[in-house]
C-alpha cells in the first residue's frame, strides 16, 4: 500500500460508523455553559440571591491595578458569606480608573486608597548616612552563660525532688516488723 495514501487516511477521522462521510478534523465543542451550569448549581446549594441595580464592580489589587466589570450579574449570600460577580472583566491600571472611583468612595474607601497608594509607592533608597549600627557584646558569652544556668536550675529541681520523696526500707527491717505484729 502507498505510504502517502495510509498517511493521508491517517490523518482523516471517521466521525461515525461504517458508511459515514469522512471529515478533515474532529469537530470538539467546547462550551463554557457546561461550566457556567456547574457554577450557577454550587451558588443555588449555598443559596445565593442576585442583587439588582450593580452597574459596575472594581476590585483593587495590592500591585495597583484593577479588575474592572461593567454591567455585572452580582450574586451574594451573607449566611455563607459569599459573593459571586460575573460578568466580562478586564484589566486596568489604577490611574485610569481613579476619577471614577474617587467620586465611589466614602472616607473609610479614601484611607484605604491612601495605605494602598503608599504600599504602591516605591520604597525610600538608603542616603549615606544611613547606616546598619555595629553590634555590641559579645553574645557566644551570653549563651553559654545562659545555658549554664539552665543546667545548674534543672540540678537543683532534681536534687529537691528527690528530697521530698520517702526513704524505703530494706525489705529485711520490713518483714521483720510485720512479723512482730503477727
Amino acid at each position: 500500500m502507498n505510504t502517502e495514501k495510509l498517511k493521508k487516511l491517517q490523518s482523516q477521522v471517521r466521525i461515525g460508523g461504517k458508511g459515514t462521510p469522512r471529515r478533515k478534523k474532529k469537530v470538539v465543542h467546547v462550551t463554557a455553559a457546561t461550566d457556567d451550569k456547574k457554577l450557577q448549581s454550587s451558588l443555588k446549594k449555598l443559596s445565593v440571591n442576585t442583587i439588582p441595580g450593580i452597574e459596575e464592580v472594581n476590585m483593587i489589587k495590592d500591585d495597583g491595578t484593577v479588575i474592572h466589570f461593567n454591567n455585572p450579574k452580582a450574586q451574594a449570600s451573607l449566611a455563607a458569606n459569599t459573593f459571586a460577580i460575573t460578568g466580562h472583566g478586564e484589566n486596568k491600571q489604577i490611574a485610569e480608573m481613579l476619577p471614577g472611583i474617587l467620586s465611589q468612595l466614602g472616607p473609610e474607601g479614601l484611607n484605604q486608597l491612601k495605605r494602598l497608594a503608599s504600599s504602591v509607592a516605591a520604597p525610600k533608597p538608603l542616603d549615606e548616612d544611613d547606616e546598619v549600627p555595629n553590634l555590641v557584646g559579645n553574645f557566644d558569652e551570653a549563651s553559654k552563660q545562659e545555658a549554664k544556668e539552665v543546667i545548674t536550675n534543672e540540678k537543683e529541681k532534681e536534687k529537691e525532688k528527690e528530697k521530698e520523696k520517702p526513704e524505703k526500707k530494706p525489705e529485711s527491717e520490713t518483714k521483720a516488723a510485720d512479723k512482730k505484729t503477727d
